[in-house]
């Protein structure tokens, strides 16, 4: 992994070094971070009758507390630069963790549906915080080694992912209690706060205001909506897929166990991409093959849906997995699209704040059409424009170019290096 001191840079005087010790404990916490990142989502959906049954929740509130985590990603996401010019980013995504953890612990044992929402969102907010930090973190402590780092974190995102969505039933079936099986997973925010309370003292300096990247200043670059609208666009992709994937193979003849086994190995995708594609990823300056490779798949995969749903199911299945690596790309570009971890915070905020409210309609406008045509081609239709948008978008981020240089009204020369990786 690390060699002794290389995470340490930019945290004092030139040629500071980090202890080995802190080092694997920075690493440690870049990894059980990003394991608690989903768990508050995920683990709503296999106890959803339960929960609903236990707090008399109504369709609406159910639909809300469904909706909840794409429009905390965007609310705390957006705040999270401010928090960290006022706070550090230790400090931040130490509370970070402990509120995921007190909300998952609490929101249990509430008999208000509307107390039940409120501890939702906190334990949301440490979710959303830590979606902004970790990419940020990376660029920070680990500026040589993004590729490696980003691996770690989106495997161990898509495991906790996976986890939660997986083990929520047999927990609940082994305690006998659905609360006792939702609030478990309180414990892993807990742990994965551990190394970061070990490592306050090595908070690099805070940023110097006058130095900061505020959001605003983002989003007067192209590059700054051009990640935006990228970032958008393939969670947008993804989201309905997971949400409807399953009911499109349904009403295409296939059983309900096969079509939920289809729709598991599906997000099980997320795992080997995500250990494969970042490293590979951040050898590279120009990103746009990756971009093109990924549309290729997702183009194969939706017209085989279109034409022959369940003939090729478990081709197309792979094809629409591999498509989606788009959201590991998206992440490492945050990192090796900026100089700096300020420059990294401003475009992981601004385009996750801005891009989970655009995944948010999707599953809505897909359903939609869905209901109006009573068919699913013109919904297909409509995630395959969304697929070409999207393709269009990354071959503009996928260009070697920095954030900071568009700011200052300057591109890369030809010649230039990037910074280090």
């Amino acid at each position: 992994m690390e060699h002794e001191g290389e995470a340490g840079h930019g945290h004092g005087p030139p040629g500071t070094r980090l202890p080995r010790r802190v080092v694997w404990l920075l690493v440690a916490g870049v990894a059980l971070a990003a394991l608690n990142l989903r768990t508050a989502i995920t683990s709503i959906g296999p106890l959803l009758d339960e929960i609903t049954a236990a707090l008399d929740m109504s369709g609406v509130l159910a639909g809300a507390l469904t909706t909840l985590p794409v429009l905390c990603f965007a609310l705390f996401g957006a705040l999270t630069p401010a928090l960290i010019r006022r706070f550090g980013e230790h400090h931040v995504l130490v509370a970070a963790l402990l509120a995921l953890a007190a909300g998952l612990a609490t929101r249990p044992f509430v008999e208000d549906v509307w107390l039940f929402l409120g501890l939702s969102t906190l334990a949301l907010s440490g979710g959303a915080i830590g979606n902004v930090l970790l990419p940020t973190l990376v660029k920070q402590h680990f500026p040589r080694r993004v590729g490696a780092m980003t691996t770690l974190y989106t495997t161990f995102l898509a495991l906790g992912t996976t986890i939660a969505a997986a083990a929520t039933v047999p927990l609940e079936q082994a305690s006998g209690d659905w609360r006792l099986a939702l609030g478990g997973y309180a414990l892993l925010g807990l742990i994965a706060a551990v190394p970061w309370l070990l490592v306050l003292r090595h908070e690099p300096p805070r940023t110097d205001p006058a130095a900061a990247l505020s959001l605003r200043r983002v989003l007067t670059t192209p590059m700054g909506w051009q990640s935006v609208l990228f970032f958008g666009s393939q969670s947008m992709v993804a989201y309905i897929m997971f949400g409807w994937y399953a009911q499109m193979l349904r009403d295409s003849g296939m059983d309900a166990a096969a079509a939920g086994l289809v729709l598991s190995y599906l997000t099980a995708l997320a795992v080997p991409a995500s250990l494969i594609l970042p490293g590979i990823m951040a050898r590279v300056r120009d990103h746009r093959g990756f971009v093109v490779l990924f549309f290729s798949c997702y183009a194969v995969g939706l017209a085989g849906l279109w034409l022959a749903p369940l003939k090729g199911v478990w081709l197309w299945t792979t094809l629409i997995g591999v498509g989606m690596a788009t959201f590991p790309l998206a992440l490492t570009l945050f990192p090796l699209r900026t100089r700096t971890a300020a420059g990294t915070a401003a475009m992981s905020a601004s385009s996750q704040s801005i891009g989970y409210l655009m995944a948010g309609a999707g599953p809505f406008l897909f359903g939609l059409l869905r209901e109006v045509t009573g068919g699913w081609h013109l919904p297909l239709a409509m995630v395959m424009a969304v697929v070409t948008f999207n393709l269009f978008m990354g071959l503009l981020i996928g260009r070697p170019r920095y954030l900071e240089d568009q700011m200052e009204g300057r591109g890369l020369s030809r010649g230039a290096s990037p910074p280090a990786r």
